[in-house]
């Protein structure tokens, strides 16, 4: 029998921000009541493709794109989100857009509210002095949550609902929509529980079953089996498979998901291997409540003078870990350096124990902007260690004040060391590029003589050339200062790069632990949390 025409179509999808190609050529399609998955690591695409789909306006006032975009068989352009939703397309975001202080009819039916003539607005004319009608409103709240299995009353206020409840609201908005017949779904289970999730699941069959096509991406493979007629896998911005429901396999899909060119280095050798018998710190039972990173009992130990890889998809706890240990959001479990228990939820404790941290947020957290390098360099180490200070005179005893002289000097020294490309150590920071950026972030943790460093997305946002600076800067602090690092990445390639071994969470857990030269398969697997091995 022949097939239906596709309700949607995106072909020869190209997108590139500042010269940097993010989509080359990706073309996916879709039928009427299809669940078609679009999977893929962090920065593969995915989310850029539906932003492309859903008329966002960060594709077109950075360019816009290439390719053609046709529903129903007809080329349209859309160029704002409203014109994506009267061509049908609805699209759950990962980030929550409802009004807290709003009920859940209001919120399912904002913008689109259900009004009835009255005396007035007959008399006038006039639809602004209609009435709201609220029994109808609530009438098709009741039937959108109906058909997600929700039995919670619709009246209810959205503040204080629970986060899956929220994420329930947000989909009756878009199935209430008469005229949606695409619906986007990205990452809708990052925020549920198992139980929800499976609910969400059924909901979406049910949603297919009366002939809304659906986009379904997420990183959890178990659920793109238990859902998915076909599957688009993307890896750098290309779609590298499309495959049928009966011949897609989880082995497969993630080998494909992850699966690159490692580039093998020769890194420096070291005086004394890391080993087990040497355990420089260790985690027991972690939990940290840091919004869509939580850490859920995480237990892990770390070998004296190791790079470690930190690992895993988005949303599931990797970031979670240093910024709970390093107190920046509560955090609970046992956390000790050299056998010895470190206090948690205390920054400036964990900074005299000798932790370092570069946040994976530099422009939020770990600089400020608009002051200099040197004062950036040396600002956390003159709060904590009193470094870079000098005693008042006498009479203003217990004051200090700032050491300009050895600031300047260990600032030049930094960035010669560290090869900061800038006009000198009084140069704004905010004027620095990304990489240069990362690098007075470094030498600031450098300036409390860490004997640990956490370091976060070391290379997001800054060109290749500067990555490879980043990276190389790492394993020279490694092997010459014999600093042990934690390195957490959404870079698959570059923790297997540097690293001795890489450890992959999953749902705020270890879910193992591998060495950089394992299979695609296997870091794809422990990635969806298909497999679980034992610490190396």
């Amino acid at each position: 029998m022949e097939r239906a025409q596709q309700v949607l179509e995106m072909k020869g999808i190209t997108k590139q921000y500042f010269g940097n190609t993010v989509l080359n050529d990706v073309s996916i399609d879709l039928y009427p009541g299809e669940i078609h998955a679009l999977v893929g690591e962090n920065g593969a695409g995915k989310s850029t493709l539906m932003n492309i789909l859903f008329g966002m306006p960060v594709i077109h006032s950075t360019g816009g794109f290439s390719g053609e975009i046709l529903i129903d068989g007809k080329k349209v352009e859309l160029l704002s989100p409203a014109e994506a939703m009267q061509m049908g397309i609805g699209m759950v975001h990962q980030e929550f857009m409802l009004l807290p202080g709003f009920t859940i009819t209001e919120n399912i039916k904002l913008n689109r509210e259900t009004t009835r003539k009255n005396a007035l607005s007959r008399l006038f004319k006039s639809e602004f002095l209609d009435y709201l009608d609220t029994p109808a409103m609530r009438k098709d709240a009741r039937h959108a949550l109906d058909r997600l299995d929700m039995s919670i009353d619709e009246w209810l206020p959205v503040a204080g609902l629970p986060v899956g409840y929220m994420q329930f609201v947000e989909i009756a908005r878009e199935i209430d929509k008469k005229e949606v017949k695409i619906l986007v779904f990205d990452e809708p289970t990052a925020v549920l529980t198992e139980t929800e999730a499976d609910r969400l699941l059924g909901s979406l069959r049910r949603l297919a079953a009366d002939g809304i096509s659906i986009l379904f991406i997420t990183h959890r493979l178990d659920e793109v089996m238990a859902v998915a007629d076909r599957i688009t896998v993307l890896r750098d911005g290309e779609a590298v498979a499309r495959l049928n429901k009966d011949e897609a396999v989880v082995e497969r899909i993630a080998e494909l998901m992850v699966g690159r060119r490692i580039e093998k280095v020769d890194l420096p050798p070291r005086d004394k291997e890391p080993g087990d018998e040497d355990l420089a710190f260790t985690i027991d039972n972690l939990m940290v409540d840091m919004p869509g990173e939580m850490v859920r009992g995480l237990s892990l130990s770390v070998r004296r003078g190791e790079i470690l890889g930190i690992g895993g998809l988005a949303g599931h706890g990797k970031l979670g870990i240093a910024n709970g240990i390093m107190g920046l959001y509560p955090a609970s479990g046992r956390v000790s350096k050299n056998g010895d228990l470190i206090p948690l939820n205390s920054p400036e404790q964990v900074l005299l124990e000798g932790l370092a941290f570069v946040s994976e947020d530099r422009r939020g957290v770990g600089l400020l902007l608009d002051e200099p390098i040197e004062r950036n360099i040396g600002v956390t180490a003159m709060q904590v260690q009193h470094k870079f200070l000098r005693p008042w005179p006498r009479f203003l005893s217990g004051l200090r004040l700032e050491d300009r002289k050895e600031l300047r000097a260990y600032s030049e020294e930094m960035i010669r060391k560290l090869d900061i490309r800038c006009l000198g150590p009084t140069q704004p920071v905010r004027s620095l590029s990304g990489g240069n950026q990362q690098k007075v972030c470094v030498a600031k943790a450098l300036a409390l003589d860490p004997e640990i460093l956490f370091v976060s997305e070391p290379t997001r946002g800054i060109d290749v050339g500067a990555k490879r600076l980043v990276l190389d800067l790492l394993v020279r602090l490694n092997r010459e200062h014999n600093v042990t690092i934690l390195m957490t990445s959404s870079e698959l390639g570059e923790l297997r790069k540097i690293c001795d071994r890489v450890a992959i969470v999953y749902r705020g857990r270890l879910a193992g632990i591998l060495p950089p030269d394992a299979s695609d398969a296997e870091f794809g697997l422990m990635m969806a949390g298909r497999v679980r091995k034992e610490a190396i």
